[in-house]
């Protein structure tokens, strides 16, 4: 479309880049409809309304030119957004490839669960620390907010309160007010499936309002009950520290069990939504559960919600607490995705035992370490990993406990304590044998009727056997400890090749 804009003011003679003034004009408009040629001219306009129908005629003719969608008969496929893959934040790409999985050398523990086997893994991201104590705590607070807000619109709803009322009816559900609501929220309200457990799943909460916390500026006495119910009453709490009720923090959400589908080739999904109400705050007591005769009272009273342990890596946290993370992160990252109108992510989950045997490798063949090995001293003389050194020594590796996520040297994958400070949840079932039966491609024994599950890593307070690479361990998904932590890991969609398709 060409657009050219004349003034035959006197004396002027080049051409004007404005649309409208208030000369004596000339537009002249040059538009293609079925392959021919429009001139339009339209003199002496000089009108406020003469240009609107000017603007409108031109909108009109543009849109008449765009020819319907026609393929002639041809395969040309479902046209869609153009995509690229967004690497998450504070993720690595690693891209797929094969490595010789399982033990290179002597296993002296001579536990033989790890023979050697070549296998292939596609390509994801992966965390390149571990879940820190501030991310989890996003997590907690993120269901602390949706239950305090939750409660705070029954109440309302139950009162009759709405926003025009104040107080506690600023919090009311959003969907009582239906009128700027699509029809189609509007059938949904009326129409979604009951939900026994919850009469209001149906409606949604008013996350505009912020939450107040200070008891100073509690609006209304309904408020001040709700927000009071969140926390442990004066006789139950310690040093007139105000603590909230952790035991009414869980997470409720819903997974397909596509073992159990597939196995049963299921022709309905319903009997196989399984729906998972996970209590979300860390199991704060490990800290003294683990260790019998020692002081560790400190790390109880402070490690998870202090911030001077903000980067240090979450623990305390079960399997299953873990998978919730996993869910909640997915949920809470394409929530925003759709209100930017973007794609939705695939999801966050633990990683396989041979994911995290690849990523911890580094790229390195035949490496005990993340760093290759077999020594555990660095060219400086320190030690490379948190661990426990020389017949228990702990401090002898700078550290007593756990330390910062982003301590010590990475690995060649740009991956923080691979080895050590705290061993990390996986994905899969412990099977000392499961070497010799799982694929050699994208290999997993993910049998969720059997609790042991995969650890791998090593932690603080574990020797150097437990900080190779290809060393498995486990734990019962319903254990929570004081040296087990996690990193989730996402599915790259397409393949990576050699780089990564975003730059």
């Amino acid at each position: 479309m060409l657009v050219q804009i004349k003034s035959q003011k006197a004396g002027l003679k080049h051409k004007k880049k404005v649309l409208f003034n208030n000369d004596y004009c000339i537009f002249a408009l040059f538009t293609t409809f079925k392959n021919k040629v429009i001139y339009l001219k339209i003199i002496n306009l000089a009108s406020t309304m003469n240009r609107l129908l000017i603007v409108l005629l031109t909108f009109v003719l543009l849109f008449a030119s765009c020819k319907s969608n026609n393929t002639k008969g041809e395969l040309i496929g479902v046209s869609g957004q153009k995509w690229f893959s967004e690497k998450p934040y504070g993720m690595e790409l690693i891209e797929s490839g094969s490595f010789v999985m399982g033990k290179s050398v002597d296993d002296f523990a001579q536990t033989q669960n790890a023979p050697t086997k070549t296998v292939t893994v596609k390509s994801f991201y992966i965390d390149n620390t571990e879940i820190t104590n501030s991310e989890y705590r996003q997590f907690v607070n993120w269901v602390r907010d949706s239950i305090a807000r939750y409660k705070l619109a029954v109440l309302a709803d139950e009162l009759g309160k709405t926003p025009e009322d104040g107080g506690i009816g600023l919090y009311a559900f959003k969907d009582q007010d239906t009128t700027d609501m699509s029809p189609y929220a509007k059938y949904m309200m009326y129409n979604a499936p009951l939900d026994e457990d919850n009469p209001y799943a149906a409606f949604s909460l008013n996350k505009e309002e912020e939450l107040i916390w200070d008891t100073s500026e509690y609006p209304d006495e309904y408020y001040s009950e709700v927000m009071d119910n969140l926390y442990l009453p004066k006789n139950e709490s310690t040093n007139g520290i105000r603590s909230i009720r952790t035991s009414e923090l869980k997470y409720s959400y819903n997974w397909l069990d596509t073992q159990a589908a597939v196995k049963d080739r299921a022709e309905s999904r319903k009997e196989y939504i399984r729906k998972e109400v996970v209590p979300v705050y860390p199991d704060t007591t490990v800290w003294i559960k683990d260790f019998t005769y020692a002081y560790n009272e400190p790390m109880h009273n402070d490690y998870f919600w202090h911030d001077a342990y903000s980067d240090y890596p979450v623990v305390g946290v079960t399997w299953k607490q873990a998978l919730a993370f996993c869910n909640w992160r997915t949920k809470f990252k394409n929530d925003d995705q759709r209100e930017r109108g973007e794609h939705p992510v695939s999801a966050f989950r633990l990683p396989t035992e041979a994911e995290w045997e690849y990523a911890a490798r580094g790229g390195i063949e035949g490496g005990t370490y993340p760093w290759g090995g077999p020594y555990l001293l660095g060219d400086n003389g320190c030690f490379m990993a948190n661990f426990k050194p020389l017949r228990g020594d702990y401090s002898a590796d700078s550290a007593l406990y756990t330390v910062e996520a982003k301590s010590y040297a990475p690995n060649d994958y740009n991956l923080y304590n691979m080895a050590g400070n705290v061993s990390e949840w996986t994905v899969s079932t412990y099977d000392p044998g499961s070497y010799d039966y799982v694929s050699t491609m994208n290999p997993s024994a993910g049998v969720m009727s059997n609790p042991k599950k995969v650890i791998r890593g090593g932690s603080w307070k574990d020797v150097a056997y437990f900080l190779q690479v290809s060393t498995r361990d486990y734990e019962y998904q319903d254990s929570a400890r004081s040296y087990i932590g996690f990193r989730t890991v996402q599915d790259f969609l397409g393949e990576s090749g050699q780089k990564d398709r975003r730059k």
